[in-house]
């Protein structure tokens, strides 16, 4: 199966407007609000050997959001199966792309790409979880590649690879946790950063050598490579600082302000956010179930001020 879907936006009388929304099944779209859609799965999958592509365009000053109602469950077939999504968004435009989670049924094959292009002071919170398997099943295999610009200049470019048990069960990649997820926040440059938030936590350099790996294996070193300082082995869980463990304030060269941690990284157990080199802030979790997972997101993005 191939499909198609398209929404775009446009500016009138100062409010935004969808001149386009153009489904094409399994990509239903439901306008659910003034400036929200909604994709509804009208049809199973992705099955293996599908191809679908959901293309966004947000012009300049407007809002666009963009969530589903349920989760993506994807099976096997004949071939890999393949999403794409390409997103443009313009000068002063702000996207909110939040659907739920894609969980990874055994034996598919799956690609995942973003594509994403914005514009000199575009906003966006760009949200992927991604679950590993149904309940009591091993995932198939998936790529999920994602390739965010600004202004003709990388921000972000990354691939996830899951599916290899070799691997995927290892303390450097994804362990024992059953489900990852990011969250990309973009922002305008030059805003300023806010008070500093008493729940964030300051963090340490990783040792170097055996000792990383020694401290990865026990449990001292946080997901991301990064350690919580003064935390017992184990991590800290999201919220449990004390309040005045934050040291200093940080900003992302260009825009989203982190409310505290040492260079503007903050860290718990299971989630770092960590500032790009460019307008943006990461937010990277792992969990054992996708109800942690988009708890300790939801605290990621807390930290920062979007």
């Amino acid at each position: 199966m191939r499909a198609s879907a398209v929404v775009a936006t446009a500016l009138s009388g100062g409010r935004t407007i969808l001149p386009v929304l153009r489904s094409d099944p399994p990509l239903t779209l439901r306008q659910t609000d003034p400036h929200t859609v909604h994709l509804v799965s009208t049809a199973a999958g992705p099955l293996g050997g599908d191809h679908l592509a959901l293309d966004l365009d947000v012009a300049p000053g407007t809002h666009l959001e963009i969530g589903s109602i349920a989760s993506t469950l994807v099976l096997p077939g004949e071939g890999e199966s393949l999403f794409v999504v390409t997103a443009r968004v313009g000068e002063g435009a702000l996207l909110s792309f939040t659907p739920e989670p894609t969980v990874l049924a055994a034996g598919c094959a799956h690609r995942m790409e973003v594509r994403l292009t914005l514009a000199e002071g575009a906003r966006v919170r760009w949200r992927e979880e991604i679950v590993f398997g149904r309940y009591g099943e091993a995932p198939g295999r998936c790529v999920a590649r994602f390739d965010a610009t600004v202004g003709g200049r990388p921000l972000l470019r990354q691939e996830l690879a899951i599916g290899d048990p070799a691997l995927d069960g290892s303390p450097a990649v994804y362990g024992p946790a059953r489900c990852i997820g990011t969250t990309l926040l973009t922002a305008p440059p030059h805003r300023t950063a806010p008070e500093i938030s008493p729940t964030a936590l300051p963090i340490e350099k990783i040792p170097a050598g055996d000792a990383a790996s020694e401290a990865i294996s026990s449990g001292d070193i946080a997901w991301g490579g990064v350690a919580p300082e003064g935390v017992a082995p184990g991590g800290a869980t999201p919220g449990s600082a004390t309040p005045g463990s934050a040291t200093s304030g940080g900003v992302a060269s260009g825009g989203v302000a982190l409310k505290s941690g040492a260079g503007g990284s903050v860290v718990a157990e299971g989630v770092a956010v960590l500032p790009l080199a460019g307008p943006g802030v990461l937010v990277s979790a792992l969990a054992a179930d996708a109800v942690e997972l988009r708890r300790r997101l939801d605290w990621g993005e807390a930290q920062t001020a979007w």
